[in-house]
């Protein structure tokens, strides 16, 4: 995925179905957005050509039909849109995200003592020179 490239939130909700399901049609996949978005078909195959037109999506025919498939993963895409937001918001100030993160109010203790361990994992072990 070329770096810092947004998607809109049908975007990613394309992908994630890619990812969870490999491979699917342009129908296949508005039949599973249209309960929740009520879209056009074509809106969906307009979408998804745009995904393929930025390497984002590859296709194969398989029984006279496209299939499409994701080329990226979805920790491409969060690291590709968190640092857009970092540089955007914080002026690529990673700290001053965390901070901002932490100080949140919708976080829970529980999300506070998962960061906290996930802090203790990340630090340099005694010794090392970082």
């Amino acid at each position: 995925m070329p770096d810092r490239q947004q998607l809109t939130e049908l975007q990613i909700s394309v992908l994630r179905l890619l990812w969870e399901q490999g491979e699917l049609t342009v129908a296949q996949i508005w039949e599973q957005l249209y309960a929740d978005r009520k879209l056009a078909q074509t809106t969906v195959a307009t979408i998804v050509a745009r995904l393929q037109r930025r390497r984002i999506l590859a296709r194969r025919t398989r029984d006279r039909q496209f299939v499409y498939r994701a080329l990226v993963t979805e920790a491409d895409v969060q690291h590709s849109m968190v640092s857009e937001l970092t540089e955007r918001l914080f002026a690529g100030d990673v700290t001053a995200l965390v901070s901002h993160l932490v100080s949140a109010r919708d976080m829970t203790p529980g999300d506070l003592a998962r960061v906290r361990k996930i802090l203790q994992a990340a630090r340099p072990k005694t010794g090392d020179n970082a």
